[in-house]
């Protein structure tokens, strides 16, 4: 993995070390000698990919492994290039994502959302919520480069949505404030600087992104994988049914509980 940094981001009390963990330089030169090299990061990684298409002549390509079909492609993609089969590990870890999106599909389905980040998060991110049967209403990348808004707009079409659904490339949060009055959403998600976006518009707002400054310890859980998938789905789910208490407190007629009454 080109480069490593979870152990950096996830140091143990104690003596500290400024290049903890991380890919060895060794296995660094030694890429050259694969079979293959995947792209986690298709926008992020264009002349990087170029140079190993050219000069190493590796196939591969890219892959998002962002979801469930993200990561389905990612994970048949690593069977194709390896001759192997997916290890049941992995089929059970899928099984037990879709069994949760069954669970949490009516709590989203049909929900707003607006979204920034980078760009090849927000492919992946935007995907993931329309598999949830979520609106990603506005989808906001300020460095979006060549390619990418055709690309979501492509894949926002896949929605029945459709033409609801806005892709808003080179634009800040300063435009998605204006757009949150005056083209309000259910939930935002996002880093931390959609805090004022909070503050000013009363959207609620999900932490999920980088960077995250005002929240601790979310940079410790994946977001890729189907590990991944399930951590998504959990902060998702359970933002949607804290508002909806948070909703229904403020009105006596429907202060139900909603799993206390199984």
């Amino acid at each position: 993995m080109l480069g490593d940094h979870s152990d950096q981001w996830d140091m143990p009390a104690g003596n500290y070390e400024m290049f903890s963990g991380g890919t060895k330089l060794d296995d660094a030169k030694d890429c050259i000698n694969s079979s293959a090299t995947i792209s986690l990061q298709k926008y992020s990684t264009t002349k990087t990919m170029k140079m190993v298409e050219k000069r190493w002549k590796h196939a591969g390509g890219h892959s998002n492994p962002i979801g469930l079909k993200g990561t389905d492609e990612f994970v048949m993609k690593l069977a194709e290039l390896t001759g192997t089969e997916v290890p049941q590990k992995l089929k059970i870890e899928r099984g037990r994502l879709v069994d949760a999106m069954q669970d949490s599909y009516p709590y989203m389905h049909g929900k707003k959302f607006a979204i920034w980040g980078d760009p090849d998060f927000l492919l992946g991110a935007v995907s993931f919520l329309l598999e949830m049967g979520a609106e990603p209403t506005h989808v906001l990348c300020h460095n979006a480069p060549n390619g990418w808004e055709a690309e979501m707009r492509a894949l926002l079409d896949t929605s029945p949505a459709k033409d609801s659904l806005n892709v808003w490339a080179g634009k800040d949060l300063w435009h998605m404030r204006s757009l949150l009055f005056t083209e309000p959403v259910d939930f935002m998600i996002g880093n931390s600087y959609g805090k004022e976006l909070m503050r000013d518009t009363g959207t609620p707002l999900i932490y999920i992104g980088f960077p995250i400054f005002d929240r601790h310890h979310l940079h410790r859980y994946s977001i890729s994988g189907y590990d991944g998938a399930l951590n998504l789905l959990t902060w998702i789910t359970n933002k949607v049914l804290d508002q909806l208490d948070e909703d229904t407190k403020q009105i006596a007629t429907t202060d139900y509980f909603f799993d206390l009454v199984r």
